[in-house]
Protein backbone atom coordinates (compact mmCIF):
# COMPACT_ATOMS: atom_id res chain seq x y z
CA UNK A 1 0.00 0.00 0.00
CA UNK A 2 1.23 3.55 -1.24
CA UNK A 3 2.08 5.75 1.51
CA UNK A 4 -0.24 8.04 0.60
CA UNK A 5 -3.33 5.59 1.13
CA UNK A 6 -2.37 4.89 4.48
CA UNK A 7 -1.72 8.38 5.51
CA UNK A 8 1.96 8.66 6.25
CA UNK A 9 3.72 11.39 5.58
CA UNK A 10 6.26 11.72 2.42
CA UNK A 11 8.72 13.78 4.48
CA UNK A 12 12.14 12.76 5.66
CA UNK A 13 12.98 14.81 8.49
CA UNK A 14 16.13 16.93 7.23
CA UNK A 15 19.41 16.20 9.52
CA UNK A 16 21.18 19.41 9.01
CA UNK A 17 24.84 18.92 7.21
CA UNK A 18 27.80 19.32 10.09
CA UNK A 19 31.09 20.65 8.09
CA UNK A 20 34.17 18.80 7.48
CA UNK A 21 36.86 19.88 10.15
CA UNK A 22 39.03 22.44 8.03
CA UNK A 23 42.78 20.82 8.23
CA UNK A 24 45.25 23.56 9.57
CA UNK A 25 47.70 23.30 6.25
CA UNK A 26 49.82 25.38 8.40
CA UNK A 27 53.84 23.94 9.25
CA UNK A 28 54.35 21.76 11.90
CA UNK A 29 57.83 19.69 12.85
CA UNK A 30 58.08 16.59 10.73
CA UNK A 31 55.44 18.23 7.80
CA UNK A 32 56.32 18.85 4.42
CA UNK A 33 57.83 22.11 4.05
CA UNK A 34 58.90 22.47 7.87
CA UNK A 35 62.79 21.62 7.68
CA UNK A 36 63.02 23.73 4.21
CA UNK A 37 61.54 26.69 6.49
CA UNK A 38 63.59 26.00 9.14
CA UNK A 39 66.85 26.14 7.51
CA UNK A 40 66.18 29.03 5.63
CA UNK A 41 64.67 31.29 8.44
CA UNK A 42 68.47 29.83 10.44
CA UNK A 43 70.51 31.22 7.03
CA UNK A 44 68.95 34.45 7.74
CA UNK A 45 69.40 34.82 11.32
CA UNK A 46 73.37 33.68 10.31
CA UNK A 47 73.96 36.34 7.60
CA UNK A 48 71.66 39.09 10.21
CA UNK A 49 74.12 38.44 13.30
CA UNK A 50 76.89 38.23 10.95
CA UNK A 51 76.28 41.18 9.16
CA UNK A 52 74.85 42.99 12.09
CA UNK A 53 77.80 42.19 14.51
CA UNK A 54 80.71 42.08 12.16
CA UNK A 55 82.76 44.63 13.89
CA UNK A 56 82.96 43.59 17.23
CA UNK A 57 85.30 41.24 17.57
CA UNK A 58 87.44 43.69 15.88
CA UNK A 59 87.12 46.74 17.93
CA UNK A 60 90.26 46.84 19.28
CA UNK A 61 91.93 46.90 16.01
CA UNK A 62 89.57 49.41 14.88
CA UNK A 63 90.74 51.52 17.39
CA UNK A 64 94.31 51.21 16.34
CA UNK A 65 93.55 51.32 12.77
CA UNK A 66 92.21 55.09 12.84
CA UNK A 67 93.45 56.08 16.31
CA UNK A 68 90.43 56.28 17.91
CA UNK A 69 88.89 54.90 21.77
CA UNK A 70 86.89 52.13 22.34
CA UNK A 71 84.14 54.00 23.05
CA UNK A 72 84.34 55.67 19.38
CA UNK A 73 85.05 52.64 18.01
CA UNK A 74 82.15 50.59 19.55
CA UNK A 75 79.84 53.49 17.47
CA UNK A 76 80.69 51.14 14.98
CA UNK A 77 78.28 48.62 16.25
CA UNK A 78 75.88 50.80 18.09
CA UNK A 79 75.20 52.77 14.48
CA UNK A 80 73.59 49.35 13.26
CA UNK A 81 71.43 48.16 16.10
CA UNK A 82 70.28 51.72 16.29
CA UNK A 83 70.01 51.74 12.56
CA UNK A 84 68.16 48.37 13.16
CA UNK A 85 66.07 49.73 15.90
CA UNK A 86 65.13 52.90 14.14
CA UNK A 87 63.59 51.32 10.94
CA UNK A 88 62.28 47.64 12.13
CA UNK A 89 58.94 49.28 12.31
CA UNK A 90 58.44 50.65 9.48
CA UNK A 91 59.44 47.39 8.02
CA UNK A 92 57.25 45.36 9.59
CA UNK A 93 54.64 47.32 7.71
CA UNK A 94 56.24 47.13 4.79
CA UNK A 95 55.65 43.51 5.22
CA UNK A 96 51.97 43.79 6.10
CA UNK A 97 51.45 45.04 2.88
CA UNK A 98 54.17 43.61 0.75
CA UNK A 99 54.49 40.24 2.31
CA UNK A 100 57.20 38.72 4.58
CA UNK A 101 58.94 36.72 2.25
CA UNK A 102 59.63 39.63 0.05
CA UNK A 103 60.64 42.20 2.89
CA UNK A 104 63.15 39.62 3.95
CA UNK A 105 64.49 39.26 0.32
CA UNK A 106 64.94 42.74 0.06
CA UNK A 107 66.19 43.57 2.92
CA UNK A 108 68.86 41.07 2.88
CA UNK A 109 70.05 42.04 -0.36
CA UNK A 110 70.38 45.63 0.67
CA UNK A 111 72.25 44.47 3.77
CA UNK A 112 75.22 41.87 1.57
CA UNK A 113 75.42 45.14 -1.03
CA UNK A 114 76.14 47.00 2.04
CA UNK A 115 78.63 44.92 3.70
CA UNK A 116 80.57 44.37 0.64
CA UNK A 117 81.61 48.00 0.80
CA UNK A 118 82.13 48.33 4.37
CA UNK A 119 86.03 46.99 4.03
CA UNK A 120 86.31 50.08 1.81
CA UNK A 121 85.66 53.02 5.06
CA UNK A 122 88.26 55.60 4.53
CA UNK A 123 87.47 57.17 7.97
CA UNK A 124 85.76 55.99 10.67
CA UNK A 125 82.98 58.45 9.90
CA UNK A 126 82.14 56.68 6.98
CA UNK A 127 82.17 53.65 8.31
CA UNK A 128 79.95 54.22 11.00
CA UNK A 129 77.31 56.19 8.13
CA UNK A 130 78.02 52.60 6.42
CA UNK A 131 76.94 50.38 9.37
CA UNK A 132 74.15 52.18 10.22
CA UNK A 133 72.93 51.83 6.67
CA UNK A 134 73.47 48.18 7.07
CA UNK A 135 71.21 47.72 10.47
CA UNK A 136 68.91 49.61 9.22
CA UNK A 137 68.59 47.25 6.05
CA UNK A 138 69.00 44.71 8.44
CA UNK A 139 65.45 45.93 10.16
CA UNK A 140 63.27 43.66 7.10
CA UNK A 141 64.67 40.66 8.55
CA UNK A 142 63.60 39.97 12.89
CA UNK A 143 60.03 41.30 13.00
CA UNK A 144 58.98 40.12 9.47
CA UNK A 145 60.57 36.23 10.25
CA UNK A 146 58.56 36.24 13.72
CA UNK A 147 55.46 37.59 11.91
CA UNK A 148 55.91 34.89 9.10
CA UNK A 149 56.29 31.98 11.67
CA UNK A 150 53.67 33.17 13.60
CA UNK A 151 51.17 32.75 10.28
CA UNK A 152 53.09 29.77 8.86
CA UNK A 153 53.38 27.55 11.74
CA UNK A 154 50.93 25.91 13.96
CA UNK A 155 51.27 27.65 18.04
CA UNK A 156 52.30 24.84 19.62
CA UNK A 157 55.61 24.87 17.12
CA UNK A 158 55.86 28.48 17.40
CA UNK A 159 58.40 28.64 20.31
CA UNK A 160 60.45 26.09 18.97
CA UNK A 161 60.82 27.50 15.10
CA UNK A 162 61.34 30.90 16.47
CA UNK A 163 64.10 29.41 18.75
CA UNK A 164 65.28 27.94 15.89
CA UNK A 165 65.43 31.21 14.21
CA UNK A 166 67.40 32.84 17.60
CA UNK A 167 69.59 29.72 17.26
CA UNK A 168 70.90 30.99 13.47
CA UNK A 169 71.33 34.56 15.08
CA UNK A 170 73.57 32.87 17.96
CA UNK A 171 75.64 30.87 14.99
CA UNK A 172 75.98 34.16 12.92
CA UNK A 173 77.46 35.82 15.78
CA UNK A 174 79.89 33.24 16.58
CA UNK A 175 80.70 32.46 13.40
CA UNK A 176 81.50 35.80 12.23
CA UNK A 177 83.42 36.30 15.13
CA UNK A 178 85.42 33.47 14.94
CA UNK A 179 86.03 34.01 11.32
CA UNK A 180 87.14 37.93 11.60
CA UNK A 181 89.06 37.15 14.21
CA UNK A 182 91.23 34.92 12.93
CA UNK A 183 91.24 36.74 8.81
CA UNK A 184 92.05 39.81 10.56
CA UNK A 185 95.16 38.30 12.21
CA UNK A 186 96.88 37.38 9.25
CA UNK A 187 95.56 39.92 6.67
CA UNK A 188 93.55 42.76 9.12
CA UNK A 189 90.15 44.23 10.09
CA UNK A 190 89.02 45.34 6.33
CA UNK A 191 90.01 41.52 5.04
CA UNK A 192 87.92 40.30 8.04
CA UNK A 193 84.55 42.07 7.21
CA UNK A 194 84.60 42.10 3.52
CA UNK A 195 84.61 37.50 4.12
CA UNK A 196 81.84 37.76 6.15
CA UNK A 197 80.31 40.44 3.40
CA UNK A 198 81.19 37.34 0.84
CA UNK A 199 79.38 34.54 3.44
CA UNK A 200 76.30 36.61 4.16
CA UNK A 201 75.43 36.86 -0.02
CA UNK A 202 75.70 33.21 0.65
CA UNK A 203 73.15 32.61 3.10
CA UNK A 204 71.11 35.75 1.66
CA UNK A 205 70.63 33.11 -1.83
CA UNK A 206 70.08 30.21 0.21
CA UNK A 207 67.30 31.71 2.48
CA UNK A 208 65.21 32.95 -1.31
CA UNK A 209 65.40 29.75 -2.86
CA UNK A 210 64.46 27.77 0.12
CA UNK A 211 61.59 29.60 2.14
CA UNK A 212 58.23 28.31 1.20
CA UNK A 213 56.11 31.09 -0.61
CA UNK A 214 53.59 31.98 2.31
CA UNK A 215 50.48 30.40 2.42
CA UNK A 216 48.92 32.42 5.09
CA UNK A 217 49.54 36.01 4.80
CA UNK A 218 46.90 38.49 4.46
CA UNK A 219 47.85 41.72 3.04
CA UNK A 220 47.15 44.50 5.11
CA UNK A 221 47.39 48.58 4.58
CA UNK A 222 50.10 50.88 4.90
CA UNK A 223 47.51 53.83 6.24
CA UNK A 224 49.42 55.91 8.87
CA UNK A 225 47.07 55.83 11.35
CA UNK A 226 45.81 52.25 11.15
CA UNK A 227 49.53 51.69 11.41
CA UNK A 228 49.44 54.36 14.32
CA UNK A 229 46.63 52.71 15.86
CA UNK A 230 48.18 48.84 15.89
CA UNK A 231 51.32 50.53 17.65
CA UNK A 232 49.49 51.93 20.28
CA UNK A 233 47.20 48.77 20.36
CA UNK A 234 50.57 47.18 21.41
CA UNK A 235 51.65 49.28 23.69
CA UNK A 236 48.82 49.63 25.80
CA UNK A 237 48.99 45.82 26.37
CA UNK A 238 50.61 45.46 30.26
CA UNK A 239 51.97 42.03 28.88
CA UNK A 240 53.83 43.53 25.74
CA UNK A 241 55.21 46.61 27.75
CA UNK A 242 56.97 43.92 30.10
CA UNK A 243 58.10 41.53 27.59
CA UNK A 244 59.81 44.60 25.38
CA UNK A 245 61.42 45.43 28.68
CA UNK A 246 62.95 42.46 29.04
CA UNK A 247 64.24 41.96 25.76
CA UNK A 248 66.24 45.36 26.17
CA UNK A 249 67.35 44.54 29.39
CA UNK A 250 68.90 40.98 28.03
CA UNK A 251 70.47 42.76 25.36
CA UNK A 252 71.91 45.47 27.14
CA UNK A 253 74.14 43.09 29.25
CA UNK A 254 75.03 40.44 26.14
CA UNK A 255 75.99 43.76 23.83
CA UNK A 256 78.01 45.41 26.55
CA UNK A 257 79.91 42.32 27.41
CA UNK A 258 80.50 41.21 23.79
CA UNK A 259 81.59 44.85 22.72
CA UNK A 260 83.94 45.42 25.60
CA UNK A 261 85.32 41.67 26.34
CA UNK A 262 88.05 41.85 23.08
CA UNK A 263 89.93 45.11 24.82
CA UNK A 264 89.81 43.27 27.99
CA UNK A 265 91.63 39.91 26.87
CA UNK A 266 94.38 42.07 25.00
CA UNK A 267 95.03 43.52 28.46
CA UNK A 268 96.97 42.17 31.08
CA UNK A 269 96.39 39.43 32.90
CA UNK A 270 95.34 37.39 29.48
CA UNK A 271 97.31 39.58 26.42
CA UNK A 272 95.62 36.97 24.12
CA UNK A 273 96.19 37.77 20.21
CA UNK A 274 93.16 38.53 17.88
CA UNK A 275 92.78 34.86 16.48
CA UNK A 276 92.46 33.56 19.89
CA UNK A 277 90.32 36.50 21.61
CA UNK A 278 88.27 35.84 18.15
CA UNK A 279 88.19 32.05 18.74
CA UNK A 280 86.33 33.18 22.48
CA UNK A 281 82.62 33.26 20.41
CA UNK A 282 82.53 29.82 20.24
CA UNK A 283 81.12 29.68 23.69
CA UNK A 284 77.83 31.01 21.38
CA UNK A 285 77.14 27.67 20.42
CA UNK A 286 76.25 27.22 24.00
CA UNK A 287 73.54 29.77 22.84
CA UNK A 288 72.02 27.89 19.84
CA UNK A 289 71.10 24.78 22.33
CA UNK A 290 69.75 27.19 25.14
CA UNK A 291 67.96 29.28 22.68
CA UNK A 292 66.87 25.82 20.46
CA UNK A 293 65.94 25.08 23.76
CA UNK A 294 63.48 27.27 25.10
CA UNK A 295 60.44 25.52 24.53
CA UNK A 296 60.69 22.95 26.33
CA UNK A 297 62.18 25.05 28.86
CA UNK A 298 58.58 27.20 29.42
CA UNK A 299 56.59 23.54 29.15
CA UNK A 300 58.50 22.47 32.52
CA UNK A 301 58.76 25.99 34.21
CA UNK A 302 56.26 28.54 32.93
CA UNK A 303 57.08 31.73 30.56
CA UNK A 304 57.96 33.35 34.30
CA UNK A 305 59.88 30.82 35.37
CA UNK A 306 62.24 30.58 32.79
CA UNK A 307 62.83 34.03 32.01
CA UNK A 308 63.67 33.61 35.90
CA UNK A 309 66.29 30.79 35.20
CA UNK A 310 67.38 33.28 32.33
CA UNK A 311 68.32 35.70 34.38
CA UNK A 312 69.90 34.31 37.30
CA UNK A 313 72.20 32.11 34.31
CA UNK A 314 73.14 35.80 33.55
CA UNK A 315 73.93 37.48 36.53
CA UNK A 316 75.74 34.35 37.81
CA UNK A 317 78.16 34.32 34.46
CA UNK A 318 78.43 38.34 35.32
CA UNK A 319 80.06 37.61 38.72
CA UNK A 320 82.29 34.86 37.58
CA UNK A 321 83.71 36.98 34.48
CA UNK A 322 85.42 39.28 37.20
CA UNK A 323 87.62 36.62 38.24
CA UNK A 324 91.35 36.96 36.40
CA UNK A 325 91.35 33.47 35.73
CA UNK A 326 91.00 32.67 31.69
CA UNK A 327 88.88 29.60 32.34
CA UNK A 328 86.25 31.35 34.86
CA UNK A 329 86.39 34.14 32.56
CA UNK A 330 85.13 31.42 29.36
CA UNK A 331 82.47 29.62 32.07
CA UNK A 332 81.19 33.33 33.01
CA UNK A 333 80.73 34.25 29.12
CA UNK A 334 79.26 30.23 28.84
CA UNK A 335 76.86 31.11 30.96
CA UNK A 336 76.00 34.97 29.92
CA UNK A 337 75.03 33.42 26.24
CA UNK A 338 72.91 30.63 27.62
CA UNK A 339 71.06 33.05 29.87
CA UNK A 340 71.02 35.65 26.97
CA UNK A 341 69.41 33.12 23.93
CA UNK A 342 67.30 31.70 26.54
CA UNK A 343 65.79 34.47 27.96
CA UNK A 344 65.35 36.12 24.11
CA UNK A 345 63.68 33.37 22.74
CA UNK A 346 61.40 32.62 25.94
CA UNK A 347 60.52 36.50 25.63
CA UNK A 348 60.38 36.82 21.49
CA UNK A 349 58.11 33.90 21.18
CA UNK A 350 55.67 35.29 24.25
CA UNK A 351 55.23 38.49 21.92
CA UNK A 352 54.29 36.51 18.99
CA UNK A 353 51.53 34.45 20.89
CA UNK A 354 50.86 37.52 22.78
CA UNK A 355 49.58 39.74 19.90
CA UNK A 356 46.15 38.50 18.72
CA UNK A 357 46.44 41.43 15.49
CA UNK A 358 49.14 43.19 13.64
CA UNK A 359 51.69 40.34 14.67
CA UNK A 360 54.30 42.33 12.57
CA UNK A 361 54.09 45.34 14.56
CA UNK A 362 53.91 43.35 17.63
CA UNK A 363 57.16 42.06 16.95
CA UNK A 364 58.73 45.03 15.25
CA UNK A 365 58.25 46.98 19.00
CA UNK A 366 60.06 43.74 20.40
CA UNK A 367 63.29 44.21 17.97
CA UNK A 368 62.97 47.71 18.06
CA UNK A 369 63.42 47.42 22.24
CA UNK A 370 65.44 44.72 21.79
CA UNK A 371 68.13 46.72 19.78
CA UNK A 372 67.94 49.61 21.64
CA UNK A 373 69.23 47.96 24.41
CA UNK A 374 72.19 46.58 22.39
CA UNK A 375 73.20 50.17 21.08
CA UNK A 376 72.94 51.08 24.85
CA UNK A 377 74.60 48.26 26.08
CA UNK A 378 77.44 48.70 23.66
CA UNK A 379 78.06 52.39 23.98
CA UNK A 380 77.41 52.74 28.09
CA UNK A 381 79.32 49.23 28.70
CA UNK A 382 82.17 51.07 26.60
CA UNK A 383 81.84 54.18 28.72
CA UNK A 384 82.02 52.56 32.07
CA UNK A 385 84.80 50.04 31.45
CA UNK A 386 87.14 53.21 29.98
CA UNK A 387 85.85 54.71 33.28
CA UNK A 388 86.03 51.78 35.29
CA UNK A 389 87.38 48.48 33.96
CA UNK A 390 85.41 45.76 33.60
CA UNK A 391 83.88 45.67 36.66
CA UNK A 392 81.75 48.79 35.44
CA UNK A 393 81.13 46.72 32.58
CA UNK A 394 79.84 43.82 34.96
CA UNK A 395 77.93 46.52 37.06
CA UNK A 396 75.88 47.62 34.24
CA UNK A 397 75.06 44.36 32.91
CA UNK A 398 73.50 43.43 37.06
CA UNK A 399 71.76 46.21 37.15
CA UNK A 400 69.92 44.96 33.45
CA UNK A 401 69.52 42.29 35.56
CA UNK A 402 67.54 43.12 38.33
CA UNK A 403 65.59 45.08 36.12
CA UNK A 404 64.91 41.48 33.95
CA UNK A 405 64.22 40.15 37.28
CA UNK A 406 61.66 42.97 38.61
CA UNK A 407 59.76 43.40 36.18
CA UNK A 408 59.32 39.35 35.83
CA UNK A 409 58.10 39.80 39.86
CA UNK A 410 55.34 42.47 39.08
CA UNK A 411 54.29 40.50 35.69
CA UNK A 412 53.84 37.53 38.51
CA UNK A 413 51.61 40.34 40.71
CA UNK A 414 49.78 41.26 38.32
CA UNK A 415 48.46 37.61 37.11
CA UNK A 416 47.45 37.14 40.60
CA UNK A 417 45.36 39.92 40.92
CA UNK A 418 43.63 39.31 37.49
CA UNK A 419 42.61 35.88 38.78
CA UNK A 420 39.71 36.78 41.37
CA UNK A 421 38.79 38.89 38.59
CA UNK A 422 38.61 36.56 36.00
CA UNK A 423 36.80 34.12 38.53
CA UNK A 424 34.22 36.92 39.39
Amino acid sequence: MSPASTGASTTVDAVPSVPAPVADSRLTPGGPGYRRMSFALFLAGVATFALLYSTQALLPLISDGYGVSASDASWTVAAATGGLALFVIPMSALSERFGRRTVMTASLAVAVTVGLLVPFAPSLGVLIVLRGVQGAALAGLPASAQAYLAEEVRPKALVTAIGLFVAGNSVGGMSGRVITGWVAQEWGWRVAVGTIGVIAVGCAVAFRLLLPAPRHFKAGSLHPRRLLSTVRDHLADPLLRRLYAIGALFMTVFGGVYTVIGYRLTQEPFSLPQGIIGSIFLVYLVGTVSASTAGRLVGRLGRRGALYLAGGTTAGGLLLSLADSLPLVLLGLVLITAGFFAGHAVASSAVSKTATHGRAQASALYQSAYYIGSSAGSTVGAMAFHASGWAGTVGVGLLAILGVVTITVLGSVAARRQIPANAH
